[in-house]
């Protein structure tokens, strides 16, 4: 099926996202955020997103004008209850996405209805038991800048229907063109559970005073031929993500490479929280 009513909460760097290829797909996508000033910010970086795809020859203006137009932000929550696929993209955090999935079960009217979650780590079944529709959650993650990359993984949970698991497939494969991988419901998933213990051990690394942080990342980019070295990478997702993203690590897994290292940790307490607050590793003011 081709999803035509598609909700996105929140309007962050990566619920925009969502939202911006979604709308692309031809889909009238409604995006809820808790304040106006968070949604108009929202909004302004998905037409900033589709202004640089105007100017690189890869949209026609009148198509960006179609697209802005099947976009409707909102802070009336109320507002996803026609929805065909609501994708959760809040902050990584159990207890508000636990919260929100609830709230979600009671608005959206249609019980065929796909709830899925952007999360970077937190078990789909944590997030379906607090539905009264568990067959129909399902974890859909995107990658940041989600315009750009090609990658989606899909997280089905025991309670997942295989038909949540075809449409959602298709959502993302054939009506977003992504490349669908699949992952059992662990924390991290595929993606994560691979990098994040890298960038914890570059974080250990530096703060040990071991190396510096340009020395360690240059030595990925030079040396491994990655796009970016590990302290970039993790301004870049933003070190409450990140930090986020390996309390669930460890708590499911209790072991010692996934536990978030004390610099870390006070980074964030600091609001040094990488890109998008203008300074984290590195400064971007």
């Amino acid at each position: 099926m081709t999803f035509e009513r598609i909700g996105v909460v929140g309007a962050g760097l990566m619920g925009s996202g969502i939202a911006e290829v979604a709308a692309k797909a031809g889909a009238t996508v409604v995006v809820a955020e808790t304040s106006e000033e968070a949604a108009k910010a929202g909004q302004a970086r998905i037409e900033k997103s589709l202004d640089r795809a105007v100017k690189a020859g890869k949209m026609e203006s009148g198509e960006q004008v179609a697209v802005l137009d099947r976009l409707v932000f909102t802070t009336d929550m109320e507002k996803m209850v026609d929805r065909q696929l609501v994708v959760e993209a809040i902050v990584e955090n159990e207890n508000a996405k636990t919260t929100l999935f609830r709230r979600l079960d009671e608005i959206v009217e249609d019980p065929e209805a796909i709830l899925a979650s952007n999360t970077s780590s937190i078990p789909i079944m944590k997030l379906a038991m607090a539905t009264k529709r568990p067959e129909k959650v399902i974890g859909i993650h995107f990658f940041n800048p989600v315009p750009i990359l090609h990658l989606v993984e899909l997280v089905t949970s025991l309670h997942t229907s295989p038909e949540t698991r075809e449409q959602a497939t298709s959502f993302a494969g054939e009506q977003l063109g992504k490349r669908v991988i699949h992952s059992k419901d662990r924390a991290g998933f595929i993606v994560n559970a691979l990098l994040i213990p890298y960038i914890l051990s570059a974080i250990r690394m530096f703060e040990s005073g071991f190396a510096s942080k340009e020395d360690i990342d240059q030595g990925m980019v030079t040396g491994c031929a990655h796009p970016m070295g590990p302290l970039a990478l993790a301004d870049l997702i933003g070190l409450d993500t990140t930090n986020a993203v390996a309390e669930s690590l460890y708590a499911e897994f209790k072991e010692q490479l996934y536990a978030p290292p004390p610099l870390l940790a006070r980074m964030c307490e600091a609001g040094l929280l990488g890109r998008k607050t203008g300074r984290g590793f590195y400064d971007y003011s």
